[in-house]
């Protein structure tokens, strides 16, 4: 039982297994800095997980898919250090979103309401999808919830927990988090360009 764990759990630090996962991105021109974690490669392989142009994966970087699972994520996006998304159904980031170390993105939660049932037994429940708008940042070790969307050119505070919508433009911080103000934007553009 041991060694079959530690081989799931270490399966992309083989070097075959970094081969393959360079080889698509290579393809599609996305870049990976090893080592990363989870089911990259059988999501890659069976196209539920869809990577844009430019975007950069830093070390220690988490993708994990139930079976039916899917996750997009942009072009130009970067994820920064011991970022983790993990998708149930779906989670979509748009273009040129950034993640500060140690973000977390989901759209379901552990359940843990049977009394009778050990937690890591339970399963999980969503509200929904999560959808991230394009040119969103996301500061350090913030979490995205399930059920939530994120509009275009957000800024999101350090060690925040997004519960619920934030409409684009606009900068929010806190536990939950709640709208500060709206951004500013230099020589007039609006939050819905890109």
């Amino acid at each position: 039982m041991w060694w079959a764990k530690r081989r799931w759990y270490e399966r992309n630090h083989r070097r075959l297994r970094r081969w393959r996962i360079d080889r698509h991105a290579a393809r599609g021109g996305f870049y990976i800095r090893h080592p990363v974690e989870g089911e990259l490669l059988e999501a890659l392989d069976e196209g539920r997980l869809r990577i844009g142009k430019g975007t950069l994966f830093e070390p220690g970087c988490w993708l994990t898919l139930a079976p039916e699972g899917e996750i997009e994520i942009g072009e130009g996006c970067f994820l920064n250090r011991n970022t983790m998304i993990a998708a149930q159904k779906l989670v979509r980031i748009g273009d040129h979103t950034m993640f500060a170390n140690g973000c977390f993105v989901g759209d379901a939660e552990h359940r843990y309401d049977d009394p009778d049932v050990p937690i890591t037994w339970q399963g999980f429940t969503s509200k929904g999808p999560v959808e991230i708008g394009s040119n969103c940042w996301f500061g350090v070790n913030c979490a995205v919830a399930s059920g939530v969307s994120i509009g275009e050119r957000c800024v999101i505070g350090a060690n925040s927990v997004v519960t619920r919508d934030i409409e684009p433009g606009t900068i929010s911080a806190g536990a939950p988090a709640k709208p500060i103000r709206k951004i500013d934007f230099a020589g007039g553009s609006d939050a819905g360009s890109t």
